[in-house]
């Protein structure tokens, strides 16, 4: 059992934070998988981890586990799906339909752990009937077997959790046009980004009504906000009617919610509570973002937030104490409403002992 002390586990801290109830400590949560897969593949595991699983550096480190438990999945029912070999380390997917194929290109790091794109699929207003097609075409199911074997395989050290598709705009901007083409495009012919956002908002009902009939009861919206893409005019007229209409659906389904906002988030600190979500994930305090912990604070008031601590105070040349102090401070202004972590991962060459002196320092507060 995963228990801090004699107190609740992991699981019963985590959902105990998002009830509004005592969770009995302060829960350690950092998400550590982008660091492990790194260090692993390149062979630079600390020498007594050399042989741990993700889930024995997390034990190591005192800490809960987030993201697990995702059994949504989704098929075509007419769309072909390929992949042809562009380089080394880039692949060009097609996806081919009754009433045209649009493709992109995606590129792998230099591990081969994270991807990126480097051409996207709409490229042209007339790409957009491919993909509306697609989304028409798509049917979600939910995989009870995988679900269980994942809550058996992580255990209590965490409450299952995942993300799912954006919201239409911000699925624009990240995964399917590209933030400028996709801005340049609302500005010269606005009714074919508006027809789009209907068509998946449409689309999306049926991921949703799965969402809700689902056994997780801890959802996040992935959504990678940053006021420099989404800034406070884009986030009042396509983002927040979207996100009250999905969250109140969520709600009424007796879900959490959270929302992922990693970037910069001082234009939006005003606008923060204009949707009844449950929490903020990955806000990021000065050096590494835009804010200051206590300008967080009284944007948030009594919402949860997940994380909070700089990324970069994990690195070598920040000293120890800037970390302790800044887990202390985060400690005082958001417990019990706080799943303490990373905003948003340590980096590959952060250092994991500091990693657990936060799991250490955490077991005697509060």
């Amino acid at each position: 059992m995963h228990r801090t002390g004699s107190r609740l586990t992991f699981r019963e801290m985590d959902l105990a934070i998002f009830q509004g109830r005592d969770p009995g400590g302060v829960l350690w949560q950092p998400r550590l998988e982008f660091w492990y897969s790194v260090n692993k593949k390149r062979g630079t595991l600390p020498a007594h981890l050399r042989d741990a699983s993700l889930l024995d550096v997390y034990d190591y480190c005192h800490a809960s586990v987030r993201y697990f438990g995702r059994a949504l999945r989704s098929r075509y029912k007419t769309t072909q799906y390929r992949e042809e070999r562009v380089t080394g380390n880039s692949v060009r997917r097609f996806w081919e339909t009754p009433v045209g194929t649009i493709s992109d290109v995606l590129t792998a790091d230099e591990w081969g752990l994270s991807h990126y794109q480097t051409e996207y699929r709409l490229k042209t207003p007339a790409d957009f009937r491919v993909l509306e097609y697609m989304l028409q075409d798509e049917e979600w199911y939910w995989d009870q077997t995988a679900y269980e074997a994942d809550l058996a395989r992580v255990g209590d050290r965490g409450a299952p959790q995942f993300y799912f598709r954006r919201s239409p705009l911000q699925g624009l901007f990240i995964e399917n046009m590209g933030f400028e083409a996709t801005i340049y495009l609302l500005h010269d012919q606005p009714e074919v980004i508006h027809h789009y956002l209907e068509v998946q908002a449409e689309a999306d009902n049926a991921m949703y009504d799965l969402l809700c009939r689902c056994p997780v009861r801890i959802l996040n919206l992935g959504e990678n906000i940053d006021a420099h893409m989404d800034p406070p005019t884009l986030w009042m007229r396509y983002h927040i009617p979207y996100y009250r209409r999905r969250v109140a659906q969520l709600k009424a389904a007796g879900k959490y919610v959270h929302i992922h906002i990693d970037g910069a988030m001082r234009p939006l600190l005003p606008y923060l509570r204009e949707c009844p979500w449950d929490g903020i994930e990955a806000a990021t305090p000065v050096p590494q973002g835009d804010v200051t912990i206590d300008e967080i604070k009284a944007a948030l008031g009594d919402l949860v937030l997940l994380d909070g601590i700089p990324a970069v105070y994990f690195l070598s040349y920040f000293p120890e104490q800037v970390l302790r102090d800044c887990v202390a401070r985060l400690v005082e202004c958001f417990h019990p409403r706080l799943v303490l972590g990373i905003s948003d991962e340590i980096p590959p060459d952060g250092d994991i002992e500091r990693v657990r002196k936060v799991g250490e320092w955490v077991r005697d507060m509060a």
